[in-house]
């Protein structure tokens, strides 16, 4: 749903006047914390002041919530100024506190927007693991917004590895994500549509159609200038401007690298310096060439300032030099420019600049009648040129070797999720053991006939539940583990009261540092190792005893601990043995459920997931009972 730009404006300019009078230092946070969101994709410079003003409050006042939200835009207004390892560093720290405190959706957009860093820095295996956690994260609790923003930085890395057909792909699914919100888009919302038009028009200005190219860069400049995004909009009138410049309308062309070098709210000198080399381009067409050589000349001083190293730019620099002073017919300095760009090009192994340098020095010399020259450099050109087609092949090569691991990797994760939830079938089908269920029933039948009415009504609305839970939750992959431990409570207690009749005490300890309610487990994944606690370890004892306890093992695990007096495993094998009936049990319940941590736990180094401890007495070697440790992946479920 489209939001009013009218109404985004007014309300930055409310901000702005109450910010004006307003002295208190926490009120003034509260506004500048919103201005500096908002600010963050229209007027960088703006937002900056901002945050340094939040960052002297946040010194004096201990707010958590604001030192987060101060990160967070800090990192995004870094991204915009092009300060690309500032704004990786400030992200780290923000994702760090969304850890401890955020809720899922905050910690995946917060990755996202660090994805989007790491693309700008070309760590592409970082950014997808980013994004993949990002993916994770909102599993189970799905969010449009956010997976069309996951799906148009999938875009870029597509656009980076030379798989056109599914950038566009994933950028038009990117664009059908945010466009079909039905809650009012925000800035940020009209930001990455921005991005996603901006990939659009790139994947075909690499396939030579410039017409559709125009056509996306003219909907992305549209878009800033309604919504006021300027963070990016010196590239975008660059890269529209080189398009016309691909289709020779010069007229058009020259408009846009014009606007480019006088936008003031984007502060990429990069781009301006590419406009106005390509501007200089332009005026050397049309015989502007004193104009041009000044533009030439700016071009390639900032260039400079950027980089030492910028060899490709100042190349392409030279060479134009050298055919304008080529067309004055000043020879010898269209030669030394023609010959700096050569060596220019052969620093970075260019071959394609190499090729077309080659081809305007041998055009000069045969202009001057020197054929033997000019047949050398012709010969040098066709060798670059081969060069060139053989390193275009290598390039293709890896970027389909690229495309293929991609491929592999995405069918394997499918398919390691189609084996959990396989698992996860079996296990729930294993969960409840036959004799669990028919005793429980014999029990409340014997209260029904005995005529027992309060005693059968209590346990049967027990059991009932149970079973509605059971099912519910066939349906989940991830509870919470408040719930994970209400279950095992009525499971538990019905074991106690109806099939054990008090001979069985149990106990549920949960450490005080877990937080129930927002940190969820795999759907009943202690359930089998309780269960088989009673069935081999208690079934004959009169005086069992179960304790289930839940701690923390490490910031993305639960240690769970199953520990009973029972019998022992030596023994309960043995009567295992000699009972058909319970021989497979623990196969069909425990063992699947670790295989069910091993897929959970693919991607970590945890060691052994279920360790099984059998206790004895020291003095007597006898078996007191058995203790089972698992380690349980957890995810915060809380959302604001």
């Amino acid at each position: 749903m489209l939001a009013s730009s009218d109404t985004i404006s007014i309300n930055v300019e409310s901000l702005e006047a109450k910010l004006q009078q307003q002295k208190d230092p926490r009120q003034r946070l509260v506004l500048l914390d919103q201005l500096s969101g908002r600010y963050a994709f229209t007027n960088p410079i703006r937002a900056m002041s901002l945050l340094q003003e939040q960052e002297d409050i946040l010194h004096k006042l201990d707010l958590p919530d604001f030192q987060l939200n101060y990160y967070l835009h800090l990192a995004m207004v870094h991204n915009q100024r092009y300060d690309y390892l500032q704004a990786e560093q400030t992200f780290r720290k923000a994702i760090s506190l969304l850890e401890d405190r955020g809720s899922v959706k905050e910690l995946a957009e917060a990755c996202i927007d660090y994805a989007g860093t790491c693309i700008n820095l070309e760590k592409m295996e970082e950014a997808a693991a980013w994004l993949e956690k990002a993916s994770r994260l909102l599993k189970n609790f799905p969010d449009n917004r956010l997976m069309g923003r996951i799906t148009c930085r999938r875009g870029f890395m597509a656009l980076h590895y030379g798989n056109y057909p599914r950038a566009i792909q994933l950028f038009l699914e990117a664009d059908r994500y945010i466009s079909g919100l039905e809650s009012l888009l925000d800035l940020k919302d009209y930001y990455f549509l921005t991005l996603v038009h901006s990939g659009l028009g790139k994947v075909y200005e690499r396939n030579d159609d410039y017409e559709k190219c125009v056509r996306a860069y003219q909907k992305v400049i549209k878009m800033c200038d309604r919504w006021g995004i300027r963070s990016r909009l010196s590239w975008h009138y660059l890269n529209l401007g080189a398009a016309y410049l691909a289709m020779d309308d010069q007229e058009n062309a020259e408009r846009y690298f014009r606007r480019t070098m006088e936008t003031s709210d984007d502060l990429s000198r990069q781009a301006r310096a590419g406009a106005c080399a390509n501007l200089g381009y332009c005026y050397f067409e049309n015989g502007r060439y004193d104009e041009a050589l000044e533009l030439f000349d700016r071009a390639e001083n900032d260039y400079k300032e950027l980089s030492a190293e910028d060899f490709y730019n100042f190349s392409v620099i030279a060479s134009w030099r050298g055919r304008l002073y080529a067309e004055l017919g000043h020879i010898d300095q269209a030669l030394t420019h023609l010959n700096e760009a050569y060596a220019y090009a052969s620093k970075t192994e260019d071959y394609k600049q190499l090729a077309a340098v080659c081809q305007n020095i041998a055009s000069l010399y045969a202009d001057q009648e020197d054929f033997k020259r000019a047949y050398d450099y012709q010969l040098q050109h066709d060798g670059f040129t081969r060069d060139y087609i053989e390193q275009v092949d290598k390039r293709r090569q890896v970027e389909l070797e690229v495309k293929y691991e991609a491929a592999k990797k995405q069918q394997e994760s499918e398919l390691l999720q189609l084996q959990a939830t396989r698992l996860q079938l079996k296990a729930l089908r294993a969960q409840m053991n036959p004799h669990f269920l028919y005793n429980a029933l014999n029990s409340i039948q014997s209260y029904i006939t005995g005529h027992d009415v309060s005693s059968a009504s209590k346990y049967l609305a027990k059991f009932a539940k149970l079973m509605r839970q059971s099912l519910e939750y066939s349906d989940l992959e991830i509870i919470s583990l408040e719930k994970e431990v209400e279950f095992l409570e009525d499971y538990l207690y019905i074991n106690e009261k109806l099939r054990f009749e008090d001979r069985l005490r149990y106990q549920i300890r949960v450490d005080d540092d877990i937080e129930e309610d927002i940190l969820g487990v795999p759907t009943m994944i202690v359930q089998p190792y309780v269960e088989n606690a009673i069935e081999h370890g208690l079934r004959s004892k009169k005086d069992g005893v179960v304790i289930v306890s839940f701690n923390f093992f490490d910031d993305d695990t639960i240690l769970c601990i199953v520990e009973d007096n029972g019998i022992g495993r030596e023994k309960a094998r043995q009567m295992r043995l000699q009972d058909p009936h319970t021989q497979n049990h623990r196969s069909r319940g425990t063992q699947i459920t670790e295989k069910r941590l091993e897929i959970l736990h693919q991607s970590k180094d945890k060691g052994v997931l279920v360790r099984t401890i059998d206790l004895k007495d020291e003095q007597t070697g006898e078996a007191k009972g058995t203790r089972v440790e698992i380690k349980i992946p957890i995810v915060e479920i809380h959302v604001k």
